[in-house]
């Protein structure tokens, strides 16, 4: 899961569904703060209106992460477009074609999400570029063990990139995951690696049902 898969549950609670996707903003932005269950959930109960709503956010992030990594469609999916990246890349390329197949399958199924629910995908936005980013951050700050000056900056960023719409095309996805493999000192992906794109997007299409099981995600993934 990623953005947009965390967040579409709950665009009618606009702070939380926003701080849905503050862990994976957070690699983004400073990869030396992380966001600790057991140091975000006291602030669910314990702090103001404002500050459990984004605790509540960031645990329903780490919550869904703990059940969609360990389905059987996520890791059949992962490990499928894993083997595609290595006959696509190079065999003796195993650790980056791992990491590619990982992420595209939670890139590409918020991908799925956006061109069936465009108008849910278009209010996202809307709330991320409604966000108070310096509260967001300050409450980061309170329930992280590090602190950190760049997430204020990153969120209007988001909102202004809108990367999510460049999910379906494999080019502009090819062009998004060479700023991964960048930040994580990969090495960046040939033009060759696009029809590979093209055919995972197929597969995860294909399983997004499975990779999001209602008695975990209560939404219609038609």
């Amino acid at each position: 899961m990623n953005y947009f898969s965390h967040a579409i549950r709950f665009l009618d609670q606009p702070v939380f569904a926003v701080s849905t996707g503050l862990p994976d903003m957070l690699s983004v932005a400073d990869r030396s703060v992380r966001l600790r269950s057991r140091l975000v959930e006291p602030f669910i109960e314990t702090a103001s209106p404002f500050e459990a709503e984004v605790a509540g956010g960031v645990m329903q992030h780490l919550r869904d992460d703990a059940w969609f990594h360990k389905t059987r469609a996520f890791i059949e999916t992962s490990g499928e477009l894993t083997r595609l990246f290595r006959e696509t890349i190079g065999i003796g390329d195993g650790m980056r074609c791992s990491f590619l197949g990982h992420i595209v399958t939670e890139l590409q199924l918020d991908g799925v999400l956006a061109e069936r629910y465009p108008s849910l995908l278009d209010q996202y936005y809307d709330i991320v570029g409604d966000t108070d980013a310096a509260a967001i951050q300050a409450c980061v700050n309170m329930m992280a063990a590090n602190q950190t000056e760049r997430l204020a900056i990153l969120i209007p960023k988001f909102h202004q990139e809108q990367f999510l719409r460049d999910y379906s095309d494999p080019s502009r996805l090819r062009f998004r995951l060479n700023q991964v493999m960048l930040r994580v000192r990969l090495e960046t992906l040939p033009e060759v690696i696009e029809k590979a794109l093209a055919e995972s997007w197929r597969i995860v299409e294909s399983r997004a049902a499975a990779l999001l099981p209602p008695e975990h995600f209560e939404f219609p993934v038609i």
